[in-house]
Formats: C-alpha cells, sequence, structure tokens
C-alpha cells in the first residue's frame, strides 16, 4: 500500500524559508509525478509546484521564482524549498503523487504552513 508522508511544516516570520519533504513508500515501480498543492482557509486548493521523473518542474504563478521543487527517485521523496515566504503561502500543504504504471494518484495528510510575525 503507498503512502506518503509529509514532514517539515511549520510557523515562520514573513521573509524567512521553510522546506518541506514528501517521502513516498510502498512502491516499487516508482512515481512519474510528484509535487505539492496548498489550501488556505476559504481558498481553493491550488498548484504549488510538480515535478516529473525527468526533472522537469512546473510552478503556480504565485509562488514562480520563490519556491523549488526537487527530488530523489532513489527515494521516492520530494522536497520543496520555499524562500521569501508571505503571509499568503499561509496553508495546509499536500503531497501527491502519481504512480508510475497505474496512473493512481495519491495523497500525504498535509502539513500547516504558517507565515507569521
Amino acid at each position: 500500500q503507498v503512502q506518503l508522508v509529509e514532514s517539515g511544516g511549520g510557523l515562520v516570520q514573513p521573509g524567512g524559508s521553510l522546506r518541506v519533504s514528501c517521502a513516498a513508500s510502498g512502491n516499487i515501480f516508482g512515481f512519474n509525478v510528484m509535487g505539492w498543492y496548498r489550501q488556505a482557509p476559504g481558498k481553493e486548493r491550488e498548484l504549488v509546484a510538480s515535478i516529473n521523473g525527468w526533472g522537469a518542474t512546473n510552478y503556480g504563478a504565485t509562488v514562480k521564482g520563490r519556491f523549488t521543487i526537487s527530488r530523489d527517485n532513489a527515494k521516492n521523496t520530494a522536497y520543496l524549498q520555499m524562500n521569501s515566504l508571505k503571509p499568503d503561502d499561509t496553508a495546509v500543504y499536500y503531497c501527491y503523487a502519481v504512480e508510475r504504471g497505474s496512473g493512481t494518484d495519491y495523497w500525504g495528510q498535509g502539513t500547516q504552513v504558517t507565515v507569521s510575525s
């Protein structure tokens, strides 16, 4: 059974940095795409960033230039480095992964990121 476990969320001041990780387990074939969505209270879920197996990345317009996504295929782990954080970045961040072969998508439990002074 595939599981995605997120870590690294927390409270940070505006202008600060934070890195969140997403470790996938239970799948021996790997994942085509791994990425992050986020959802703030009263707002729709929005794409933050994604990365495919060849390292091609895609970013949401509001985070481009500030966030960087990367992955370690050997560890089935994705990382999201968040710099120059703003209060508007406050949200629950959800990791997702699309399984190679089946195309099934899996989601993590979410990790809270709060940007506040």
